[in-house]
């Protein structure tokens, strides 16, 4: 997916990763006016920000034809 358009994921923007989730869960808390993250990078952007590492903030009521989604869902116990 990377390179195709930003992904948002649920995660709230930090700037840096102090205070992350070590179990892998979405940061959803102690969020600032950043906005939700942005991942992957799209086709517009540079080559160096096209990977999953690669993360931007965008306010979600912002929408953009470079920001998509993927559907995902949470395996219930």
């Amino acid at each position: 997916m990377s390179g195709n358009v930003w992904e948002w994921v649920e995660d709230c923007w930090h700037d840096s990763y102090r205070g992350v989730p070590d179990d892998g869960s979405a940061w959803v808390f102690a969020c600032n006016s950043g906005g939700r993250v942005l991942r992957g990078g799209s086709w517009y952007t540079f080559a160096s920000l096209a990977r999953a590492s690669g993360r931007n903030a965008h306010p979600p009521a912002d929408g953009h034809y470079l920001n998509g989604f993927r559907v995902a869902r949470t395996r219930s116990p």
